[in-house]
């Protein structure tokens, strides 16, 4: 498992990290994004030789051509099998620069420097790393672990609003599969007002834990997956659209939609969806779309990495806290859960 560093001081902490690897020369990853709002506020401690690369920022650019022009600037610079990667961005970045490393000459060493809330108490932790291919999102991947993830609650001062309740819908997902006090703490009114460091580590205690008992989703690992097999399908059809949903505001989607499948599937009670549903409006409002769009959407549900064979699994709630996994929806069920959310009266 990673080891993960909580810093009230970004350049100190990554100037500890460095100073404990031994590397033959640094590689820097970053989008247009983090390139000017968050390498510097730590740029001073890098290596004299470091190799800069910056990518077009968003998660259309996660893809295989966006990695051919990784490898080609790491493979101009004669980059070697000691070479050191420092992902330095969101959960785009983080999965992708991973990624990107993993596969450099059979694998480089690499960190994770998360600066979105998403990415710090998500894509951080457990070892996932891929791209989206052909329109379906994280198709082609791996596992494999940083040499550490160094989290600073200091970047998120970085954030436009939107990006931080992107995060935000990830740390209400911890609580609802997890930690059902911990989802009674969280605001709906109000809810930028809050002592995100205590949220960041608390969500990743939770992510942690699974990830540790289960390090290839075999099994319980399976439950972080709650609200995303219909989340994933409207993000990747909307992806490149004038309507495109950031991963948080999809998630959201996916969660209330999966919610109802749970009330439908396994017992959830219908008060605890009505509250599940009551908090993500009142943070995330609702997503409007049409009924055109909902056969192709579907069918991305089909393309989800959980199922087996034409089987849709899903990971629903048994009650708020508590999360299972592996139960079988099919195309109608998953269309009665996203009538449910088309037929909320907005927040």
């Amino acid at each position: 498992m990673d080891s993960v560093i909580f810093a009230s001081d970004a350049k100190h902490a990554l100037s500890g990290a460095l100073a404990q690897l031994s590397f033959s020369r640094l590689v820097v990853l970053t989008d247009t994004n983090t390139q000017s709002n968050c390498l510097p506020l730590v740029g001073t401690v890098l290596p004299e030789d470091t190799l800069f690369i910056s990518v077009a920022a968003g998660e259309i650019h996660k893809n295989l051509d966006t990695c051919s022009l990784i490898w080609t600037r790491m493979t101009e610079a004669a980059l070697d099998r000691k070479a050191l990667m420092l992902n330095l961005g969101g959960g785009v970045i983080g999965d992708m620069g991973g990624f990107c490393a993993s596969l450099y000459k059979r694998g480089i060493r690499f960190i994770n420097m998360p600066t979105t809330l998403l990415s710090q108490v998500d894509a951080s932790v457990g070892g996932k790393l891929g791209v989206d291919f052909n329109g379906l999102k994280n198709h082609l991947g791996v596992f494999n672990e940083p040499e550490t993830v160094i989290i600073a609650p200091e970047f998120l001062e970085t954030l436009p609003k939107e990006e931080l309740r992107s995060g935000y819908a990830e740390i209400i997902k911890h609580g609802l599969i997890r930690d059902a006090a911990y989802f009674s703490s969280l605001k709906s009114e109000n809810w930028e007002d809050q002592d995100w460091e205590s949220l960041i580590i608390h969500s990743v205690g939770i992510k942690k834990a699974v990830v540790e008992a289960d390090p290839k989703e075999a099994g319980l690992r399976k439950i972080l997956n709650f609200g995303h097999t219909i989340g994933h399908a409207f993000e990747s059809f909307f992806l490149g659209t004038s309507n495109q949903l950031l991963h948080g505001e999809a998630i959201a989607l996916g969660m209330i939609c999966e919610g109802f499948l749970s009330f439908q599937k396994v017992g959830f009670s219908f008060e605890e969806l009505d509250r599940l549903t009551h908090m993500i409006f009142k943070v995330f409002g609702k997503v409007g779309f049409s009924e055109h769009e909902l056969d192709p959407i579907l069918d991305l549900c089909l393309q989800d990495k959980k199922n087996e064979g034409s089987t849709v699994m899903f990971s629903l709630l048994n009650s708020i806290g508590d999360c299972t996994y592996n139960i079988p929806v099919n195309r109608e069920e998953i269309l009665e859960a996203i009538h449910y959310y088309q037929n909320l009266k907005s927040a």
